[in-house]
């Protein structure tokens, strides 16, 4: 906990406490992401950062406002109402202040908001890289526990080995549970698997739970969640490429061909037209075109599965 982290929570943490049960998927979004930070030192944080991004803007885009004299270049047309001509006189200092109070709102509403939204994202990220990790990381547990280690020290083992990405964050905080909390394996894989953001890794885990419950035999069953967790790996590696191809195909077609059908069309419009503007082939070429472009990139990487 930083300086700043400390000041939020020394100023709003007690009022932050009673709000628990109020922001349940931020605690649950928080322990999933593997957040350090406690709940009502992130609110805190969160609150006194909303506030200090809103004023700060609201004082630079104020200043700019007043300086600029922005509200002066608003012209009336037409009737309006009596009310508004005897406020004109004073429409600098209006201007300022209304524009001064919506920078407020907006930039701290905004702040407020990513803070609330950013453990999800996280959470989400740690499920795509665990997903991907699993099928190896499994076959490391596998091949552990067949040379007959105990099933505490291979997910000690897994734990120490970053290789495994989430994964092996998921055997530390089991190792951990064990080590400094002094839980046995089956509570210590309980919490874990609600905690975890990924469904594979809540699956897995459960099924050892079920298997040392009921004494079976724990190598087997990790040599079987190996073994179905590489089909499945298998099988989602070819959807990803297939929808590749796919995706590349609607790239040739809407962002190569059908912006030069455009470009060469409005061409021919300009010189026939004569106008010495073409404003639609400009948005097709400094518009149109990045921001297909970028489209496209940003789709592709949040479908790409985790290396």
């Amino acid at each position: 906990m930083n300086s700043f982290e400390r000041f939020s929570f020394n100023l709003l943490g007690n009022k932050m406490k009673g709000k628990r049960d109020e922001y349940a998927q931020l605690r649950n979004d928080l322990i999933s992401a593997r957040f350090k930070t406690p709940f009502e030192v992130y609110l805190s944080t969160a609150v006194v950062s909303s506030i200090v991004v809103g004023f700060g803007m609201a004082v630079v885009i104020g200043l700019i406002t007043w300086v600029l004299k922005l509200p002066t270049l608003i012209q009336y047309r037409g009737a309006v109402p009596g009310f508004l001509v005897a406020l004109s006189a004073h429409s600098l200092v209006i201007g300022t202040v209304v524009i001064t109070i919506f920078s407020l709102l907006v930039f701290g509403g905004l702040t407020y908001v990513a803070f609330l939204l950013y453990p999800s994202i996280e959470a989400s990220n740690r499920c795509r890289n665990i997903d991907a990790s699993l099928p190896y990381a499994i076959n490391y547990v596998t091949s552990m526990s067949t040379a007959g280690i105990t099933p505490a020290e291979v997910f000690r083992l897994l734990g120490d080995s970053p290789i495994y990405g989430e994964s092996s964050v998921e055997a530390r905080y089991i190792a951990r549970e064990i080590d400094i909390f002094g839980r046995d394996l089956i509570d210590a894989l309980r919490l874990v698997s609600s905690s975890t953001p990924s469904k594979r890794m809540k699956e897995f885990l459960q099924g050892a739970m079920a298997s040392i419950s009921s004494g079976g035999n724990l190598t087997e069953y990790f040599r079987t969640k190996a073994d179905q967790y590489a089909l499945e790996n298998r099988q989602t590696q070819k959807q990803f490429l297939e929808m590749l191809a796919l995706i590349s195909e609607s790239y040739v077609t809407a962002m190569v061909a059908g912006t030069l059908f455009l470009i060469i069309l409005q061409s021919i419009m300009s010189v026939l037209s004569g106008d010495n503007r073409p404003m639609f082939l400009y948005a097709i070429v400094y518009i149109m075109i990045p921001l297909g472009s970028i489209a496209f990139v940003v789709m592709i990487s949040t479908m790409t599965p985790e290396s």
